[in-house]
């Protein structure tokens, strides 16, 4: 008993002339739906008197089309008898030898699903009728997350704990569709007409998942952020989806086991913002500051701000102030910053030497050199 396979890969005109009542995915459904019930198509898609809640009902001989994306579960009595990842024409037998039960394929799940089949495959009876749902196996959008206050982590680079708002999204993925239907979807979902979609805002169990990702921002952020191969840098989160996506996945697996449990994983994120609190946005101040001071471009800029104290002395202190930024500006060479020297405070042969320099410099007027020589000299 099981199925086999009629037609492999894209389902193309000649088998829709040659199987004129399938069962398939419904039409209409949101790119978020991941379970759902299948539904017939072809002349007899009304099913005759049969238009509620077994639609869905296949026995001996029904043909199933798998479309691309999608996979297929087959259960009897609440009990998995058969899966399909393999796009492509499939005919359910009960008694041919040939039939298959599992068509898991060589794509991403054919791993998971080989080991979770041998943990909760069932036989079923020859004859019984199956009960056909899809499962999806793309990337489900739109899933989101936020927090209404902020959110506190560890930070390698900063070294100091940081604290944020933050808000965006994440693609799902199921990619042990036994896992997901066994453990964690609902029994009211197996029934036709009801689709299981993670962004229905009534979806219990969906919103499980929204909290539990909640839950798992901060030691997301902080594994990201204290990981070397991602350059311990918090600004680099919004430019690093799959990054990120990655160290947000293995924190939720860490603390709620979705993909050994569950059979999800997150693929991708979108950080749509991170704000800051005041303490983190003045230690990345501080961050920026440091890096523009680093190498050649770091010359330039203190050589400016040295400019800049001497304009300041010589409005503020007069010929007193610029005599001490001169000795400061005197530690920087046309190489940039040198060791500072001490000055010889009781020397006025060297503080003459200095006056005159910033007299001939144009830094201070001849009364103001007149006046530095007088003291200098004890006159």
């Amino acid at each position: 008993m099981g199925l086999v396979q009629a037609v492999k890969g894209a389902v193309g005109g000649v088998l829709a002339d040659q199987w004129k009542d399938f069962y398939t995915v419904p039409a209409g459904l949101p790119s978020t739906a991941a379970l759902f019930a299948a539904v017939p198509q072809g002349t007899n898609a009304g099913r005759g008197s049969n238009t509620s809640g077994s639609s869905n009902i296949i026995s001996n001989g029904s043909k199933i089309v798998v479309p691309e994306g999608y996979g297929l579960l087959l259960f009897q009595d609440g009990a998995i008898t058969a899966f399909v990842a393999e796009p492509g024409g499939y005919e359910w037998r009960s008694d041919d030898l040939n039939s298959q039960s599992i068509f898991a394929g060589d794509g991403l799940v054919s791993t998971f699903i080989k080991q979770s089949w041998e943990r909760f495959k069932f036989g079923g009876q020859p004859g019984s009728q199956q009960a056909a749902y899809f499962v999806s196996l793309k990337e489900l959008p739109d899933n989101r997350f936020g927090t209404q206050s902020e959110i506190y982590w560890d930070d390698g680079f900063l070294n100091t704990q940081v604290g944020a708002v933050t808000r965006g999204s994440y693609t799902l993925k199921i990619v042990d569709p036994i896992l997901f239907v066994k453990n964690f979807v609902p029994a009211s979902y197996l029934r036709p007409g009801q689709v299981f979609d993670f962004t229905d805002l009534d979806n219990a169990a969906a919103s499980q998942l929204f909290n539990e990702v909640v839950g798992s921002l901060a030691p997301a952020f902080s594994l990201y952020t204290n990981d070397p191969g991602k350059g311990n840098r918090i600004t680099k989160l919004q430019q690093d989806s799959l990054g990120f996506a990655q160290s947000l996945s293995a924190a939720v697996e860490q603390a709620y086991q979705w993909k050994s449990d569950r059979g999800l994983a997150i693929v991708k994120t979108a950080i749509v913002s991170i704000e800051y609190d005041a303490n983190t946005r003045e230690l990345l101040k501080t961050v920026q500051r440091a890096d523009a001071l680093s190498g050649s471009r770091g010359n330039s800029n203190l050589q400016a701000s040295v400019a800049q104290g001497i304009q300041s002395a010589g409005e503020n202190g007069g010929a007193a102030g610029l005599v001490g930024v001169g000795m400061a500006s005197g530690m920087f060479g046309a190489g940039g910053m040198q060791q500072p020297v001490a000055p010889a405070a009781d020397d006025p042969v060297a503080k003459l030497k200095k006056a005159k320099e910033m007299l001939d410099l144009g830094l201070i007027t001849q009364s103001d050199y007149d006046a530095l020589k007088a003291k200098a000299l004890g006159l």
